[in-house]
């Protein structure tokens, strides 16, 4: 497997599983990464609240203070960094839980690295262009102002309605967005159910992904939606 990560990527890693936390980091530093370890919830947010990091690996279940709180102490304090969590928790109720708390995306323990690593390089290669109205992930260009999106080259055909929701789902590209946010973002204070989002969604994945095409638009199983690149 060749080098993955071209650029080095600063990453503060959260794990009070020092076994796990030296192979992570070790792995991470021959992708070309430069790691900062803390196996502690206060020293994981000091280091976080002090230094700039490019991401933030943080375990949920740490002493002193929690993933969920570090999450969300930093995001009151402005601190945008993306947050990837680590749980051994899939319950729906707890991922939502790290996601409402401003978390990015979420990974279930155990894991492999190759799944780690291509989730860092989604969070961290995300290239916005200039104009805000415009966004671009993958192969996918999308421009809101003149209501357009094209997929490889190729323009695509979408309702009001579907561009709304690709539109939510790439401003937060690379990460999960939760059906209660979609439905939010898209539908207001509208009385539209889950069944209604995902009878959307597969006529804007039908679009979005026409055959031959690689896979984009990913199911979090009983959290939301996510633009991704790959099939993990």
């Amino acid at each position: 497997m060749g080098t993955l990560v071209k650029v080095p990527i600063a990453v503060l890693l959260v794990e009070d599983d020092q076994e796990l936390a030296e192979f992570v980091r070790k792995s991470l530093e021959e992708e070309h990464c430069m790691v900062r370890v803390a196996h502690r919830g206060g020293s994981g947010l000091n280091y976080a609240e002090r230094h700039q990091f490019d991401i933030i690996v943080l375990d949920v279940m740490l002493p002193e203070i929690d993933g969920f709180e570090i999450t969300r102490r930093l995001r009151l304090q402005h601190i945008r960094t993306p947050i990837l969590l680590l749980t051994g928790r899939d319950a729906p109720q707890d991922v939502v839980r790290g996601l409402d708390a401003g978390a990015d995306d979420y990974l279930t323990k155990p894991f492999s690295f190759e799944v780690l690593l291509a989730r860092i390089r989604a969070r961290t290669r995300i290239l916005p262009s200039r104009d805000r109205s415009q966004f671009r992930y993958a192969d996918l260009f999308l421009d809101e102002e003149k209501h357009e999106a094209i997929r490889a080259g190729k323009k695509l055909t979408l309702t009001r309605t579907e561009f709304a929701i690709l539109g939510c789902l790439m401003h937060s590209a690379g990460r999960v967005v939760t059906r209660d946010r979609l439905i939010e973002k898209v539908w207001g204070d509208r009385d539209v159910t889950e069944n209604n989002l995902d009878v959307f969604i597969r006529f804007l994945r039908s679009k979005l992904e026409p055959p031959g095409t690689a896979r984009l638009l990913h199911t979090e199983r009983g959290v939301g939606y996510s633009l991704r690149e790959g099939h993990w």
